[in-house]
């Protein structure tokens, strides 16, 4: 990193994300909104940190991963702190652009994931792929995420569901079986 690069990276991880002591942190509301561990919020709060110097310091446009994505939506939402986050430790405006559907964007934010997992390697060295997976995983299996209410709404695994299916064919069967006895 250049002396500059450093001075930012020191700004980015001294930059409290909370105002005073809120009973709901910011932690704390990236766990309770994500189904995460308070541990696993703090490792991908960690990562913002880190995707936003590369997003000043990459050379081109950033791509989040979906986790770390999360955390910038949630840091949007704070507005104050994001205008600040802006103004006093970025010294510059930082939009957020999603994209605009179809195939020529896939491919482009494709490729700049790609290009953003390189400069990560540069400046951290290997990224952790819980937080940053895989290009495929990334634009495959993560573009499937949808909030649930989990109040109302039972979340089980397609695994899960599969065992669950066995056991009660398991079941079913024993009792076919006992009643033409």
């Amino acid at each position: 990193m250049t002396p500059e690069q450093q001075d930012l990276y020191a700004r980015i991880q001294a930059f409290a994300f909370d105002e005073g002591e809120p009973e709901l942190p910011f932690a704390g509301r990236l766990s309770k909104e994500n189904g995460w561990s308070k541990l696993y919020s703090l490792r991908v709060i960690d990562e913002y940190r880190k995707f936003t110097f590369l997003m000043a310091a990459a050379g081109h446009m950033a791509a989040p991963s979906d986790q770390v994505d999360q955390a910038w939506h949630q840091h949007l939402q704070y507005t104050r702190s994001w205008a600040n986050f802006c103004r006093n430790v970025m010294r510059q405006t930082i939009d957020h652009e999603p994209t605009r559907g179809g195939r020529d964007e896939s491919d482009r934010f494709r490729r700049l994931y790609e290009q953003t997992l390189g400069s990560y390697r540069k400046f951290f060295g290997e990224p952790p792929e819980d937080i940053w997976p895989t290009t495929d995983i990334r634009f495959g299996r993560d573009l499937h995420y949808r909030r649930v209410n989990t109040a109302t709404n039972l979340v089980v695994s397609r695994s899960r569901l599969f065992q669950l299916g066995l056991v009660a064919f398991a079941i079913f069967a024993a009792v076919v079986v006992a009643w033409l006895s």
